[in-house]
């Protein structure tokens, strides 16, 4: 018994990284049973930081484990970290203010039940990623990603990491921690606009976009579905005038027709024909 014990638990080791997690489900298929578990969380090999959910103790619980767990050893369910949060952590979102810290995860599934029970101070807030581009990538992203867990290394010979999400190395083992780009992010974000984003924080975070890549815009631009989203990039593209806009060609882009209602009691633009609030209006 001690020797099948010892062998579990060496096992273990090397598929599921200190600090990372996995649920009962993914346990149980291979070939972890309740009592095993209950005896190694007894024993203190294993700890459950909600129910159902099981992880070799590693410091304290943070947010990215939770994420990287899901996108490299629990990958039914794929995920991109994207808009605001994805900004903010490539270095373009830090000195906006929130009372509340928001995870915004992009996919095509809804989220596990037990990640948003997890003793963290942040709250995941989970959207539909076909919902706003024609061409949704993400499941391919994830699983172009070709991390060995046992070695702590990978490679990704998918070109989309280059174009519509990155791999952020993060922790003390660089655990690959894939986002948006601040292209496809910023598109993210402008959806939240007006019921969960304001035209302050957009607008602050559109000044600081300077280095944006027009080849990653057009081909973001070119397929996202939602008309208010385009409408709304160009505007306060416009207002910024970077150096990329000029190399975007707007003719390719199908901002529909029509006039959209996006702030209520706004005033119209008549270049985009879209309501902004009276401060946004030029003059």
């Amino acid at each position: 018994m001690a020797k099948r014990i010892s062998g579990k638990l060496n096992w273990l080791e090397k598929h599921l990284p200190e600090g990372l997690m996995v649920d009962a489900a993914w346990l149980e298929k291979h070939g972890y049973s309740t009592g095993l578990r209950s005896q190694y969380v007894a024993a203190g090999w294993l700890e459950q930081p909600t129910r159902g959910v099981y992880r070799r103790p590693r410091g304290e619980l943070s947010w990215q484990q939770a994420v990287i767990s899901l996108q490299t050893i629990l990958n039914a369910s794929p995920v991109i970290v994207g808009g605001k949060t994805a900004l903010d952590l490539q270095g373009f979102a830090h000195y906006l203010s929130t009372t509340t810290k928001e995870i915004h995860l992009y996919g095509q599934k809804p989220l596990p039940h037990w990640l948003k029970k997890l003793p963290l101070k942040v709250r995941f807030n989970h959207h539909n990623s076909r919902k706003l581009f024609n061409n949704d990538p993400i499941t391919i992203a994830i699983s172009s990603l070709k991390w060995d867990v046992a070695r702590a290394q990978g490679s990704t010979n998918d070109p989309l990491h280059g174009g519509a999400f990155n791999v952020l190395p993060w922790g003390q083992w660089d655990w690959p921690l894939t986002l948006s780009t601040p292209e496809r992010a910023i598109l993210e974000a402008l959806d939240e606009l007006p019921d969960h984003e304001s035209f302050d924080q957009i607008d602050k975070l559109m000044e600081g976009l300077t280095n944006l890549s027009p080849r990653r815009l057009q081909k973001l631009l070119t397929d996202c579905k939602n008309v208010k989203v385009k409408r709304l990039f160009f505007f306060f593209a416009d207002r910024h005038n970077h150096a990329w806009l000029k190399r975007l060609d707007k003719q390719e882009v199908d901002l529909g027709k029509g006039k959209r209602l996006v702030a209520k009691g706004g005033r119209l633009d008549q270049t985009y024909q879209i309501t902004v609030p009276e401060s946004f209006h030029a003059v």
